[in-house]
């Protein structure tokens, strides 16, 4: 009952601070916190690619940057490695089956892109591109660190020097290159869309962070 009956008490354990085991508060950045963190930069890509994609169409020309063209597949484009996987297909993968798919797709994506940071003619889009390829380098990092956080080994990656994707020809023409690159364009905004629907479903999966209490013993 009496509450002033308790302040004494209070004194008494406050004094006596030292002589109890202290408590100390860490926090165990794990999975959760790396997918957390891949998922956003996902996002970040998905945003930064529809204005690169857009500069770069123009810079291609017509037909590439008008909004009905949708060319067929080109037997070419087949060395870019494609999203266009049957949705139940995709879900039906393990965690660890699709994390490395995404992990070689933005590996091998990357070399290409780095060949069209090389061929493009204005410096302001070479700028672009070369912050866009850091940026995917750093998702194919994090990727690795969610795989890692999770006890799946990395995948291998592309096969070849970088900037020279296996298989990489140059284009007959001048109109077939600038397919190849429509094409490279058109696969990415693909993977990072689905992607991101990867990470938001695994976020909710695996719990996030927590926040651990860890005893010291002082004095005993």
């Amino acid at each position: 009952g009496d509450s002033w009956g308790i302040f004494p008490f209070l004194c008494a354990a406050l004094c006596n601070l030292p002589a109890l085991p202290a408590l100390n508060c860490s926090e165990e950045l794990g999975a959760g916190q790396s997918i957390q963190q891949t998922y956003d930069l996902t996002r970040y890509l998905e945003h930064q690619l529809r204005t690169l994609a857009g500069t770069y169409l123009n810079y291609l020309g017509p037909p590439f940057n008008e909004p009905d063209f949708n060319p067929p597949r080109l037997a070419r484009a087949e060395r870019v490695p494609s999203a266009t996987v049957d949705l139940d297909l995709w879900r039906g993968l393990t965690d660890n089956a699709r994390l490395a798919a995404n992990y070689r797709a933005y590996s091998r994506l990357l070399c290409y892109l780095r060949v069209l940071d090389g061929q493009v003619g204005t410096a302001e889009l070479r700028h672009r591109l070369a912050h866009f390829c850091a940026s995917l380098q750093g998702l194919v990092l994090s990727i690795g660190g969610v795989m890692s956080s999770l006890g799946y080994p990395l995948p291998a990656g592309p096969a070849g020097p970088p900037g020279a994707p296996p298989g990489a020809h140059a284009a007959p023409n001048d109109f077939l290159k600038k397919m190849d690159d429509f094409w490279l364009l058109k696969e990415l905004q693909t993977w990072l869309w689905r992607s991101a629907k990867d990470f938001n479903r695994l976020k909710k999966k695996v719990p996030p962070a927590v926040v651990t209490l860890r005893l010291e013993a002082r004095g005993f």
